[in-house]
């Protein structure tokens, strides 16, 4: 089916890929034929808001799964990306950053779909979040269709399932009633009528259910006994039996969910067993941190955006920080960024020196679906900050001096992604690393030999000014001359008293970049304490 290199690779999409072939050679000895039907790859959408970070990281990721079982089955079996919206759920709060506030809470508890549009652009506000949500997907190329609860449950695409709901009621009460308090039992119900009077999703206790007639019975909310039936969308499940219908009616084979979900995949698992069918390949991955440890969560609007994050960076670097580690729990914040943007390249430029198997475990094969472009800028990401902070740098103009005084056959054209990185650089350093920027006074020993350093810097020949090993290993001797007993604390004293930062890249390579005497200036002028 596919070479041993695929079929071995520890990496964790190749693992998911391996797990959905092996649900489909069960099938096959189960004497289920798929016919032409796609293997589905399955993510959901909560439309109650904007789409954030965490839809990227769930749709990027699944990509990788897709690639990985192409790569694995030789592409010989249709897959498909279903993207699902929850618009059938009732409106329970209005989000606070939404304008027409009183308009929206006249329609609480109606399907999002039945509340009017509070930008005034789209039929309903659900519409407006799917529009939104798909115009995000399609800005980064994903491949996937799009699905609508509301239109899944209205236009009969769930009739059977939720026919076979009602036949199975009671088996699903048996799964649901142990996981609820004692005052939620006594009035649950795994339907959601939807009150043909308010147009409002009622979570009422079923007066009778008859499933011969495919119909539930209940008390509306003016107290009149009303009967609906469960097909054609005049009623949705429970979100947990929804989640477990879905997976049946929809014939998912993998999908991924964050660690809040974790505890309630076996409920979904049983329900979607008791309709019928095979649970899917599940992968759970951690949630988000921001900067103070806590979990990034879209109604406190803590942690950084997609948008935030692409102003300072590029979307494979996004991308690369989704795929490091998902099943460990990962601060999501605007200091991860610049290693995020190094690794990054780190990755692409190793990629081409690389055996097949180490490419194959290679973020960026997965980034770029198996081919990933030459591009290889020649200055990191952390070089080009401490470049901007040295040089005062308001203009790529000005960084692209340098650059090319370090790397004369550089140029815009040819070197985009460099190119990028200048304008990247100059806004990261603008809004993050300027405004935290404390100089220090040095101390006795490292005052001599800071001005040690300068004077030896003035004195490199044009050979060694660009060659970022010969400065490192200038800058190491500096130190060893002056008695550091841990050269850690040397170049830490370089850059607290010179940049105003406890860290940084190789110090030689800035140098080299910047230039001998520019930072034997740079030096003597953090000494004058003109820089503090």
């Amino acid at each position: 089916m596919s070479d041993s290199i695929h079929q071995t690779s520890k990496a964790w999409p190749f693992e998911q890929a391996r797990e959905i072939v092996k649900r489909l050679d069960i099938e096959k000895k189960r004497g289920i034929d798929r016919g032409d039907k796609p293997v589905v790859f399955e993510t959901g959408y909560g439309p109650s808001g904007l789409p954030h970070i965490g839809t990227f990281g769930e749709v990027v990721r699944t990509t990788m799964v897709m690639d990985a079982f192409k790569a694995l089955t030789g592409g010989k079996i249709p897959m498909v990306m279903l993207c699902v919206s929850d618009d059938l759920d009732g409106m329970r709060k209005v989000p606070g950053n939404m304008p027409n506030q009183d308009m929206l809470h006249e329609h609480l508890g109606k399907p999002l779909t039945d509340v009017p549009d509070p930008f005034g652009k789209f039929e309903s506000f659900a519409a407006h979040n799917n529009a939104m949500l798909r115009d995000f997907l399609d800005g980064f190329g994903f491949e996937y269709e799009f699905k609508s609860a509301t239109e899944l449950y209205r236009s009969g695409a769930y009739d059977d399932m939720l026919r076979k709901a009602l036949h199975k009621f009671d088996d699903i009460m048996k799964v649901m009633l142990p996981t609820l308090g004692e005052e939620r039992r006594a009035t649950y119900s795994p339907f959601l009528p939807i009150s043909p009077k308010s147009g409002r999703v009622l979570y009422v206790p079923m007066t009778s259910v008859d499933a011969q007639a495919g119909t539930i019975t209940f008390d509306d909310e003016d107290g009149t006994e009303t009967t609906l039936p469960v097909t054609g969308g005049h009623v949705k499940l429970q979100w947990k039996p929804d989640f477990g219908m879905r997976w049946a009616a929809l014939n998912v084979d993998f999908e991924m969910f964050g660690k809040d979900h974790q505890t309630n995949s076996k409920i979904y698992s049983r329900i979607c067993k008791i309709l019928g069918h095979q649970p899917p390949v599940q992968y759970v991955y951690e949630l988000f941190l921001d900067d103070k440890g806590e979990k990034i969560s879209k109604s406190k609007g803590n942690g950084i955006s997609v948008e935030q994050w692409l102003s300072y960076a590029t979307p494979e670097s996004l991308a690369l920080y989704m795929y490091n580690k998902p099943r460990v729990a990962k601060r999501l914040y605007f200091d991860v960024i610049p290693r995020a943007m190094d690794e990054y390249f780190q990755h692409l430029s190793a990629y081409p020196r690389q055996t097949p198997e180490q490419q194959i475990a290679n973020p960026v094969w997965f980034i770029h679906h198996g081919n990933p472009p030459e591009e290889n800028p020649p200055i990191s990401f952390a070089l080009m900050l401490n470049l901007v902070s040295a040089a005062n740098a308001s203009s790529k103009d000005i960084l692209w001096g340098f650059i090319k005084k370090y790397e004369p056959t550089a140029n815009e054209d040819d070197n985009p992604a460099l190119d990028r990185m200048t304008d990247y650089a100059i806004r990261y350093y603008q809004d993050f690393v300027k405004p935290n920027k404390t100089y220090r006074k040095p101390t006795d020993t490292e005052r001599a030999a800071l001005a040690d350093l300068a004077a030896r810097l003035k004195d490199v020949s044009e050979t060694d000014a660009t060659d970022g090993e010969a400065m490192q290993t200038l800058i190491f001797s500096v130190g060893k001359d002056h008695d550091f007993e841990n050269l850690r604390d040397w170049f830490t004293a370089i850059y607290e008293v010179c940049l105003g930062q406890s860290q940084g890249p190789r110090f030689g390579s800035f140098v080299a970049i910047y230039g001998p005497s520019e930072t034997a200036t740079l030096i003597e002028d953090a000494l004058s304490g003109k820089l503090g």
